[in-house]
């Protein structure tokens, strides 16, 4: 006997409401807990279609496993499982980060909060290494890509807006990949235009709660690669842009966020506090989601003409090694903020190694880089 709509809604809202509160990991890991769950436990889809969806994931803006959670929403109870898929998952991590946002702002300051996060820190640093080397070989696949890549990455530390980078990368990967005598004239008139576009630098504008939202609502709308790209958006648009946050502020929300389960953009969640209290949180985490909503229910009808698309194929290539390239450059620029003496520097080398060759759950790097914090505030 088939199950009713609300017995759906319900399954929904359970599996996703307790995802939502274990799911640590990574982007990786929950979409891996999400498969077997729905396919392996509940059947509720195939592996090919479990597969499209995913594939569909990579063509849209946005972070993957929440856009996941939605579209396994909708499969199982149509419309109205969209939005309950994609709430649940989200709103157990956005608690607590809200929390861990009040004790930051009522201790943040206190010699014991700064102990802790001077070993937070570069664990941060370690764990956004660690991505980039494991998604370095899947994004750069062949010679044009890595070209790609690098340039993004001096063109970024240069000051280039990361928007028209982004965008830049897929559409020269994509026409170059699909006619070779383009090549020259793509990348000579798709490049120097962009060396210009960091001279405009953005006039700093007082703190209001409709800029914040028109801001998330941005990077959540044009955001591509893994959760790890936010770095480079947050920096461009709070550090840099808007200057409502500092460097050591932009590495405490990223700590949050890793050492929280769920989505990854809650880290929203916490800038938006620090900004504007609850309702700059709300705000904040309603703008940088609400696009995967909007890109899932247009995308979701159209994934099987899509999904052998070469020309999307190639954009995509494109702009997944852009988004490396933006990740390199702000972990740079973060890297020299935050490794500040020879205990970091270690610290973030061996928590890189453990990462990579035992590969260490990301949320106990961050434990450890608290207990090498507050261990050497005792030993001063």
């Amino acid at each position: 006997m088939n199950p009713s709509m609300s017995q759906r809604l319900t399954e929904v809202a359970m599996l996703f409401l307790k995802q939502g509160f274990t799911a640590f990991g990574g982007p990786a890991a929950h979409i891996a807990m999400m498969h077997d769950e729905t396919v392996n436990r509940r059947k509720w889809l195939s592996d090919q279609d479990f597969l499209d969806l995913l594939g569909a994931t990579n063509l849209i803006p946005g972070p993957n496993s929440t856009q996941m959670a939605i579209h396994l929403g909708y499969v199982r109870a149509g419309w109205t499982g969209l939005v309950v898929g994609g709430t649940c998952f989200i709103v157990p991590a956005m608690l607590i980060v809200l929390l861990l946002s009040w004790l930051y702002m009522r201790y943040g300051a206190t010699p014991q909060a700064e102990s802790l996060l001077y070993g937070v820190k570069p664990a941060v640093i370690s764990i956004i290494a660690q991505a980039l080397w494991n998604l370095g070989p899947k994004a750069v696949k062949g010679p044009l890509t890595a070209v790609a890549g690098i340039f993004v990455l001096a063109f970024c530390l240069g000051g280039v807006n990361i928007i028209a980078l982004l965008f830049a990368g897929g559409i020269i990967v994509m026409l170059t990949g699909n006619f070779q005598r383009l090549r020259r004239p793509s990348l000579g008139i798709s490049l120097v235009p962009l060396s210009g576009a960091g001279a405009l630098a953005q006039i700093a504008l007082p703190f209001s709660l409709p800029l914040l939202f028109l801001t998330f609502l941005k990077i959540g709308a044009v955001l591509y690669g893994s959760g790890y790209v936010l770095l480079a958006f947050l920096r461009a648009d709070f550090v840099v842009g808007l200057g409502w946050l500092n460097d050591k502020q932009l590495i405490d929300a990223i700590a949050i966020g890793q050492v929280t389960p769920g989505p990854v953009f809650t880290t929203a969640t916490f800038i938006g506090f620090i900004l504007g209290g609850i309702p700059g949180a709300l705000v904040a985490t309603l703008g940088i989601f609400l696009p995967s909503f909007i890109f899932v229910a247009i995308s979701n009808p159209l994934i099987s003409r899509v999904r052998n698309s070469v020309w999307l194929s190639g954009f995509m290539d494109g702009v997944n090694v852009a988004s490396l390239g933006l990740t390199a450059a702000v972990t740079w620029q973060l890297g020299r903020s935050s490794l500040v003496d020879p205990i970091c520097i270690l610290f973030a080398l061996v928590s890189l190694f453990l990462l990579i060759h035992f590969k260490v759950n990301t949320t106990w790097v961050i434990v450890g880089g608290a207990i090498v914090g507050i261990s050497s505030s005792m030993f001063q």
